[in-house]
């Protein structure tokens, strides 16, 4: 049965940080806004108490421990699934358009499926707990994004810790050739994201200003623009495509190389390897136009929720210190909420925003697929 939910389809603006020190753009789409009564937090661990249980789906393995501890304070039983970020989707829309009642809330990323196939039709929606309104970034409500994690450039520092390269161009030149490393994006959406991002035209422009830096002479495209040649040259320098960041780390990483020409473009948290593998890796910051990418995690309301009340009050203890521990252990997540601590020795997400690309949700989800199109010229 359907519960009394006043759900009206409006236009919003959603306004997000496309590019490194670039300004905000304001894109227009359908979303899904669920008008609720406003419940204390009091009231609300009243109700979520009573209905006893949350269901969580999750693309992030740590969700677990965090239910753990969810559990133990409030005493809801929890129920959690990972998953990949295409399974989560699926499942989702498979159960919204079944009517089956199955997560009660969920944690997902992939910005543009995310936005076209779930929040556009009604099946996801933001909730901002009442309590961190006035905490979390405006950018960051709508849709809520729980955590941002970063993917940089990062190198073999064994024999010098002198960045061996300071615009991405370097990495299309024989000098690299067949030494730069980045996860199939067919395998991980965000990668994919990445990419279709580079062919923006604001960020391409960059891509095109850095070309003329770097080389000395205006960029002649053969391609739509300066982003798609920059993802052809990559390709045609015998980029290595792998399988897994975790993989990459271990390959650009390893001891005994004795050359800085071999990086990768794959999450920062790997840095935590240097310790517990003995990796030699350090992250590239002053390329231009940028150093890597970063993406949002984001916390989503299932529209048609079994256990709303006890899903807000979890999506409420994730966005605190003591719920956001299990991911805020390493460098590289950083929650959404700006007064939980990071890691000694890590910046806060506005350092990364300004060097880094940011994943645009409306851009790729109308764009990735001539991306992918574009890319299988390389890899099949």
């Amino acid at each position: 049965m359907k519960k009394t939910l006043i759900i009206a389809l409006s236009i919003v603006l959603l306004s997000l940080p496309v590019f490194a020190g670039g300004s905000k753009e304001e894109a227009t789409q359908e979303t899904v806004k669920v008008e609720e009564k406003i419940m204390t937090h009091d009231e609300l661990v009243a109700a979520a108490k009573e209905e006893g249980k949350v269901v969580v789906y999750a693309t992030t393995s740590r969700i677990a421990n965090a239910a753990e501890a969810f559990e133990a304070k409030y005493g809801i039983k929890t129920e959690t699934s990972n998953l990949k970020d295409f399974e989560l989707i699926e499942k989702i829309s498979k159960e919204a358009t079944s009517g089956v009642l199955g997560a009660d809330f969920v944690i997902a990323q992939d910005g543009g499926r995310v936005m076209g196939e779930l929040i556009n039709l009604g099946y996801l929606y933001s909730y901002v707990p009442e309590s961190l309104k006035n905490v979390i970034p405006a950018q960051y409500q709508d849709p809520l994004v729980f955590s941002v994690i970063n993917k940089l450039f990062i190198f073999n520092n064994e024999d010098s810790t002198e960045e061996p390269f300071d615009n991405i161009w370097a990495l299309t030149t024989e000098e690299w050739r067949g030494k730069f490393q980045f996860k199939n994006p067919f395998q991980e959406s965000v990668n994919a994201n990445f990419l279709t991002m580079v062919t923006k035209p604001e960020i391409a422009d960059q891509i095109a200003v850095a070309y003329k830096d770097y080389f000395g002479k205006d960029i002649e495209l053969t391609t739509e623009n300066a982003g798609y040649e920059w993802i052809k040259a990559l390709y045609e320098n015998d980029l290595i495509v792998t399988t897994s960041d975790t993989k990459t780390a271990e390959s650009v990483g390893v001891k005994g190389q004795h050359k800085s020409e071999n990086a990768g473009l794959f999450v920062f948290s790997k840095l935590r390897y240097v310790e517990s593998k003995n990796l030699a890796l350090q992250p590239i910051l002053n390329a231009q136009p940028f150093n890597g990418f970063y993406y949002p995690l984001y916390a989503l309301m299932v529209s048609e929720a079994k256990h709303p009340a006890a899903a807000k009050l979890f999506i409420e203890f994730l966005l605190t210190e003591e719920g956001f521990s299990p991911w805020s252990s390493n460098m590289g997540t950083y929650s959404s909420n700006p007064n939980v601590q990071i890691q000694e020795g890590d910046y806060p997400v506005s350092y990364w925003e300004n060097i880094l690309v940011a994943e645009d949700p409306v851009w790729c989800f109308e764009n990735r697929a001539q991306v992918e199109e574009f890319l299988n010229e390389y890899l099949y």
